[in-house]
């Protein structure tokens, strides 16, 4: 992925149902500088010209972690997001990360189906605490898909 891909993994984002989009986070200039300060680790998946998947991948130095994973309705369970997953893993394994993590909304079977289908566990032990620090940054849900 690189930053001249945005406006076509925007619109993608925008048909994927109940995926949440971030006012600032998701902005042209939030995600370039998340790409320039991972260049190596997101990916697009394309049908000819069409980008029909996409992963916002990075890491911390010490663990790595996957942003807007989807894959375009139509083009679902033929292994895109199988795929691009691997090919995550395998940078971040690349860069020395030993360890991946997610977020999945509760609400969102498709998305929670396949990471249980590909051997993902989901951690019962832990909670997940979130400080706003920006409350501009508000996250809109998609609630359809076109």
């Amino acid at each position: 992925m690189t930053p001249a891909d945005y406006d076509d993994v925007r619109a993608l984002w925008m048909t994927i149902r109940g995926f949440g989009i971030r006012a600032l986070d998701d902005s042209r200039e939030d995600i370039e500088r998340f790409i320039a300060r991972n260049p190596t680790t997101s990916v697009v998946a394309r049908d000819s010209s069409r980008i029909v998947g996409s992963i916002l991948c990075g890491s911390d130095g010490r663990q790595g972690a996957l942003y807007h994973v989807c894959v375009a309705k139509e083009y679902r369970r033929r292994g895109i997001g199988t795929q691009m997953v691997a090919f995550c893993m395998h940078q971040l394994r690349y860069m020395g990360i030993n360890k991946v993590a997610l977020i999945a909304f509760t609400t969102n079977e498709a998305g929670n189906a396949f990471w249980n289908k590909i051997g993902w566990t989901r951690k019962t032990n832990v909670n997940y605490y979130e400080f706003v620090l920006n409350e501009e940054n508000i996250t809109q849900f998609i609630t359809g898909e076109e």
